[in-house]
């Protein structure tokens, strides 16, 4: 298997974690709906929706940039020569995996200083830091990935 396919098989691994995230919140949601009519909530649904979501957003990054299914905005780029529209999407990657690894290197950090302090949800009593971290690390996956997209686009230009 080479470098990029095992880039995307990483990312999709943790796309599905993310899908599961997705399913849980419907499923915990739903649950709670049913029994609030039983007047019988579960406790701390919406600390568990919460924590899910940032499991959703933080894990699909990655997969979502290797399919190219961001949003992109080409208005301004759109009348440039082939060559120039290469050379612009190469500076964007560039500056986007400055961005992600700042980013994930925050989150890590974070990720430490909430181990360390001891925080925890209000009810449930759940940590913060592994879904902190478990970011952090997808964060790292992206930048790997925008590396990944930024070497075949040199490549495709040398061509």
């Amino acid at each position: 298997m080479d470098l990029d396919g095992l880039i995307k098989k990483i990312n999709r691994i943790l796309f599905i974690i993310g899908g599961c995230a997705v399913i849980f919140m419907m499923l915990i949601t739903v649950a709670d709906t049913i029994m609030r009519e039983f007047q019988r909530p579960i406790v701390g649904t919406y600390e568990l929706v919460g924590l899910s979501a940032a499991i959703v957003l933080g894990f699909s990054i990655p997969y979502t940039t290797s399919l190219k299914g961001h949003i992109t905005v080409d208005f301004f780029t759109i009348k440039f020569k082939p060559k120039t529209k290469k050379f612009w999407l190469v500076i964007t990657r560039i500056m986007g995996l400055v961005l992600f690894a700042f980013m994930g290197y925050e989150m890590i950090l974070m990720s430490n200083d909430l181990r360390t302090s001891g925080e925890v949800s209000a009810t449930l009593q759940l940590p913060f830091y592994p879904i902190a971290f478990g970011i952090g690390i997808c964060l790292f996956f992206q930048v790997i990935t925008l590396i990944s997209d930024t070497i075949k686009a040199i490549k495709e230009e040398q061509k």
